[in-house]
């Protein structure tokens, strides 16, 4: 029987009588944007987060524009992010017209290396954004002394590491901002596409709630130029019943996690740091012959993804950026090298035993061990 990466239709199996019930009280409600639902939702999100307010809205790039142009942050302005990471960590500056400024990973960690952030510091920084990747946080606290010695802003990107936490406090209250998606892959995924922003700040939770809902907080009264960006009340109540869950979910993927670093060695394996609790949103070995090792297990019936195989300076989208090919090093010899095994709350122990076994006849095979 194959692996595959991750089965989206296992958590409905699990929870299908709580879903089914969440989407009928939703339906019989007559009521679809902006309700009950989408109150509540934010309420017990940011009491899990542990911040003060939660604001739901379409999706995690929203999330990240909405945070950006909210404080104030926009053209000719420059927000610090990681090299390393999907392209919607830098998509968010650019939609609020800002400049996103590259930093180079720590090479253990693959998050964004804090001792190299000061040197990409400018009179016009504003922001810097630290993107908790593959569900394991990044370095907070250097983060924000460096951030608080320029005067700058902290913007969390949470999209993979609901849950995780940085010397026992959760993700998504370690910022001034924190961004969210609950795309349907993520550790809580909606049944679509839906994203929210945390915050203990009230006036840019207020700025940012304006803004998701046209510019606009009484119907046909537009107090700016806003857009539209709202968490439907559907994908909430869903989002509440998964919510319940996730910390159980979240410890199964330590679990199998755990399996894999206790039975893998010829691999880089991921490096956690003693003061971090990921949540193992994705497993990435690294591997020199990565191309020839996904072909391996493919043909043994087990998926794989890589995270990410283009880093955005190299993209088309961002050509303008006068970057090329060695511009950041660490970063594209990890776009070369990373590969995203098998993990998530509905894998079987046998199967991941299946991933190992498969991953050592390779490296036997390529004279890697005895």
């Amino acid at each position: 029987m194959n692996v595959q990466f991750l089965d989206m239709k296992a958590p409905y199996l699990e929870l299908k009588e709580e879903l089914d019930a969440a989407y009928r009280r939703v339906m019989d409600s007559g009521w679809y944007i902006l309700g009950q639902e989408v109150e509540s939702f934010e309420a017990e999100f940011a009491a899990y987060c542990g911040t003060k307010y939660c604001i739901g809205v379409g999706n995690g790039l929203d999330a990240l524009h909405l945070i950006v142009r909210a404080m104030g942050i926009g053209t000719l302005d420059e927000v610090i992010v990681p090299a390393n990471t999907y392209i919607a960590s830098w998509l968010g500056v650019s939609c609020a017209g800002a400049k996103p400024v590259p930093v180079e990973p720590d090479e253990n960690t693959y998050n964004i290396n804090p001792l190299l952030i000061e040197a990409a510091i400018t009179e016009r920084t504003k922001a810097i954004m630290a993107v908790h990747l593959y569900g394991q946080p990044a370095d907070m606290d250097a983060i924000n002394a460096i951030a608080k010695q320029y005067n700058l802003k902290v913007i969390e990107d949470g999209a993979q590491a609901h849950g995780a936490k940085y010397k026992g406090k959760r993700v998504g209250s370690l910022g001034d901002a924190a961004g969210f998606s609950f795309y349907p892959t993520k550790n809580l995924a909606a049944n679509g596409d839906g994203g929210a922003v945390t915050t203990n700040d009230a006036d840019l939770a207020d700025r940012i709630r304006l803004m998701r809902n046209y510019g606009s907080r009484v119907k046909y009264e537009n107090e700016i130029q806003g857009f539209n960006s709202r968490l439907d009340e559907l994908q909430a109540a869903l989002l509440r019943v998964k919510l319940a869950k996730l910390d159980e979910w979240n410890l199964r993927r330590t679990k199998l996690a755990e399996i894999y670093l206790n039975n893998l060695a010829t691999e880089t394996l991921p490096f956690v740091p003693e003061w971090a609790e990921p949540v193992w949103h994705l497993f990435v070995i690294r591997q020199s012959q990565r191309d020839t090792l996904q072909q391996h297990l493919h043909q043994a019936g087990i998926s794989t993804l890589i995270h990410y195989p283009i880093p955005p300076h190299l993209s088309t989208a961002y050509t303008g950026g006068k970057w090329h090919i060695n511009s950041f090093p660490i970063t594209e010899k990890l776009a070369q090298q990373v590969l995203s095994i098998p993990i998530s709350p509905h894998i079987t122990n046998e199967e991941v035993s299946r991933v190992c076994d498969t991953l050592k006849k390779f490296n036997v095979a390529k004279g890697l061990v005895a």
